[in-house]
């Protein structure tokens, strides 16, 4: 499949001017320029950092992290964006549930909960007696605990709300959707019951979720039915990428072979004028901006520190507690236990590592390689992820190293009798050379300064430089991929909104 990014010469557009340009591969700016060229305006996309479809290690394309999805119906506001686009039917294609959806491994118990009733009644009242019976209605009741705030936000509430007009608007559909504040139904201080809950920080980017939207609308998404998205993350932006490449608009993708990363923004007085390249004298200029990076990437490309002080602030009410360290085993498929599921959810029993999430991913060659694809037929990647603090990357290589030997000693516990079969061990903090930036963070979970809308929102989309928004997943950190999309829709609006005003460019 021919990615967006190679549809572009490398020399890049011939066009220098624009209506907006989207900076960074998240996944709310690449689906804020699909909409935006859809609704005809003239869009660049420069995806400048991110992480690719994996990195290459030992012969093999292995990915970064685990990736869980929710299934589209149970992120209604995105579903109406995507049918925008004409890719509703394309996403649903590439979604599939795990088989079982979902896994637990317990010290004494090993369950599958499986999306058949039936099924997982019998699984969990086996292993966990009287006990499973409490679990199962605490599922089922989480697991359609999202639809009490579905109505809300197909309602296109203004998250974060910015200034007097917006809170207001804002507290009154809050007032009109009494369902947002339901308490967790998954509450109970079972072991099951706490390692289901485990899930939470894989599928949002809050360090410490509070509130009763952020505890139970990412969590009842995915227990609807554990999803995972072919190419995985990377997959889906690709696609979006692509449809915004079929609307006329332009991309610089990070793949081509200059490589297009933004040396620096570019401001006239205290407004966002356009980017310059590294290695490249041209100014791609636009009448407004939607970033999509991480902040801390975000503010290294400004350069002029002085005199964009409040941008500065701004991005700096985010910071970054903990990543997703990750290790991968290539083995072969019958080197696995029997009934291992495609996404499980393991109980570690030590504090530091907390729940650890595996996910099955067939296993890719790399094009160098000089293998086929048939070559690895009957191989699987075997990806392991815990959550550590960001603190974690300055201890050294020799201490996540020993983080990574702990893990290894959890899938042998897992897995018993599979490491000796094991192709390939892979940790993409210490094996990924060449990655920069954001591609050595594939799921940060973040705190913040400011303060939190429904305990689920993070940095204002309207930044002190009126025409540069945030589109990226510190916007909704609370909504986990659906915030991250949602990001996306609403800069889509604001922008539009900006560009029915005097272009500064023309002014």
């Amino acid at each position: 499949m021919t990615s967006a990014a190679k549809l572009k010469l490398p020399s890049g557009p011939s066009r220098h001017v624009y209506d907006v340009i989207v900076l960074g591969s998240q996944l709310g700016g690449a689906l804020a320029a699909a909409l935006l060229a859809k609704r005809g305006h003239r869009v660049l996309m420069v995806e400048h950092d991110g992480m690719g479809p994996g990195y290459e290690h030992g012969g093999y394309v292995l990915p970064y992290a685990p990736f869980v999805a929710p299934p589209l119906k149970a992120m209604p506001a995105v579903e109406e964006a995507l049918t925008e686009l004409g890719l509703t039917t394309t996403v649903q294609r590439a979604l599939r549930p795990h088989s079982p959806e979902l896994q637990l491994v317990l010290p004494r118990n090993r369950m599958d909960l499986h999306s058949d009733a039936a099924r997982r009644k019998a699984e969990v009242t086996r292993e966990l007696g009287e006990e499973g019976e409490a679990l199962l209605g605490a599922l089922a009741g989480t697991t359609a605990q999202h639809e009490t705030s579905d109505a809300f936000f197909k309602a296109h509430p203004a998250l974060p709300p910015d200034g007097f007009f917006e809170g207001w608007g804002l507290k009154k559909l809050i007032k009109a959707h009494p369902g947002l504040d339901t308490p967790p139904r998954l509450a109970s201080d079972t072991p099951a019951a706490a390692l289901v809950r485990g899930l939470r920080p894989f599928i949002n980017h809050l360090e410490k979720p509070e509130s009763p939207l952020a505890l139970t609308r990412p969590l009842s998404q995915v227990l609807a039915a554990p999803s995972y998205f072919t190419g995985g993350h990377d997959g889906l932006r690709e696609m979006l990428t692509r449809r915004l490449a079929e609307l006329g608009g332009d991309v610089l993708g990070r793949d081509s072979p200059t490589g297009f990363i933004v040396e620096e923004l570019s401001f006239d007085g205290s407004k966002f004028a356009g980017v310059k390249l590294v290695r490249s004298d041209t100014l791609y200029r636009a009448a407004c901006m939607v970033a999509a990076t991480d902040s801390g990437a975000l503010r290294r490309l400004v350069t002029d520190k002085k005199h964009h002080r409040g941008l500065l602030e701004h991005l700096d009410q985010s910071n970054t507690r903990s990543i997703l360290f990750t290790v991968n085993w290539v083995v072969p498929e019958t080197a696995l236990p029997r009934g291992l599921g495609e996404l499980t959810l393991v109980d570690t029993q030590d504090a530091e590592l907390g729940a650890m999430l595996l996910q099955l991913h067939p296993a890719r060659p790399t094009a160098t390689s000089g293998k086929e694809p048939k070559d690895a037929e009957g191989l699987r990647v075997v990806c392991a992820g815990v959550f550590i603090p960001a603190s974690a990357r300055e201890l050294g290589e020799e201490h996540l190293q020993a983080l990574a030997t702990r893990i290894d000693a959890q899938l042998d516990a897992v897995m018993p009798f599979t490491a000796q079969h094991r192709l390939l061990r892979s940790v993409p903090y210490l094996d990924a050379s060449g990655s920069r930036g954001t591609r050595l963070m594939p799921h940060p979970l973040y705190s913040f300064e400011s303060k939190a809308v429904l305990g689920v929102t993070g940095l204002s989309q309207r930044t002190p430089v009126k025409n540069l928004l945030l589109a990226g997943r510190e916007v909704l950190p609370g909504l986990g991929l659906e915030g991250e999309l949602l990001a996306g829709v609403r800069a889509a609006r604001l922008v539009q909104d900006m560009l029915k005003k005097k272009d500064p460019l023309k002014g």
